[in-house]
């Protein structure tokens, strides 16, 4: 008597395509939740300044209105004040000082970086922390030497003195960046280069200045920044002649009232400079920001 065996039956096995599918579909809603935790952020960050705009175009009292009004009488006309009020001069100071000063802290921080990292120096690292030392100590601290200073030399209230007290400000910051750029600069084309027989001018301005021309541009806007925001200084060592833009809008709060949508509409021009030249820059930003990220 024969016996049959019954096949064992396996369960049916599950398509390969939804473990791969549930994962896709996890990664996709994680993607769209991070997606809208950055907008959120970005709106939140960008309505300070979204409001600002809106009240340079209401009326004092719309713009002091509680609660606020997001559509009120808009017009032109504190634009208008604004420069009736010589912001234009402020403006011309500002561009002057700020424009200047950063050309002459690259000019000098690119060839002391280089000294510091493709071609060291004796002692490179003193140099160094003497460079970033001068940063220790608060401007709130030293503006009384400065101030006596300036006074002996009469150099109060003038563009250049500020502009000089700008360059130390931003030397130090800028020589740091630069070094950290230029140690991105491959060791092999340096080599190559001396063996052609370039000279150091060559060496430096043709052929690893190149290289390294987004974190230059990074480095040249940051100093351009801080000298176009910088008040404290210029609040306390100018007065009419070499006011820059930050003490003026600081004019507008006083015992009279806030003057909010004038305050709304000079701050919106002030800003203005920093924005276009931070959108016409930002390929290189962004690749200057990163250089030196992952090594």
């Amino acid at each position: 008597m024969t016996t049959t065996t019954m096949p064992a039956r396996t369960a049916p096995a599950r398509p390969a395509v939804a473990r791969g599918g549930s994962r896709f579909t996890k990664r996709k809603v994680g993607g769209v939740i991070v997606t809208g935790i950055t907008w959120v952020l970005v709106f939140l960050f960008f309505f300070p300044v979204l409001w600002m705009l809106l009240n340079s175009f209401k009326s004092e009292a719309g713009a002091a209105a509680f609660p606020p009004k997001v559509v009120a009488d808009f017009s032109f006309d504190r634009y208008g004040q604004v420069f009736e009020r010589g912001m234009g001069l402020y403006l011309a100071n500002s561009a002057a000082v700020s424009i200047l000063s950063t050309l002459v802290v690259m000019a000098l921080a690119i060839p002391a970086a280089y000294a510091l990292s493709v071609r060291p120096i004796g002692k490179w690292q003193d140099a160094l922390f003497f460079f970033i030392s001068t940063r220790f100590m608060p401007v709130a601290a030293s503006i009384i030497p400065v101030f006596l200073l300036l006074q002996v030399v009469r150099g109060l209230d003038n563009l250049w003195w500020l502009g000089a007290l700008y360059l130390g400000i931003n030397l130090p910051l800028a020589i740091w960046m630069m070094r950290s750029f230029f140690a991105e600069v491959p060791r092999a084309v340096v080599e190559a280069a001396q063996v052609d027989g370039a000279s150091y001018s060559r060496e430096l301005w043709r052929i690893s200045l190149p290289i390294v021309a987004p974190g230059a541009a990074a480095a040249a806007l940051i100093c351009f920044i801080f000298a176009w925001n910088e008040y404290f200084l210029a609040n306390l060592l100018t007065a009419v002649v070499a006011r820059t833009t930050p003490p003026f809008l600081g004019s507008f709060v006083d015992g009279r009232g806030q003057f909010l949508a004038v305050l709304s509409a000079a701050a919106t021009i002030a800003v203005l400079p920093v924005i276009i030249a931070g959108w016409i820059a930002q390929k290189r930003l962004v690749r200057g920001l990163a250089m030196g990220a992952v090594k």
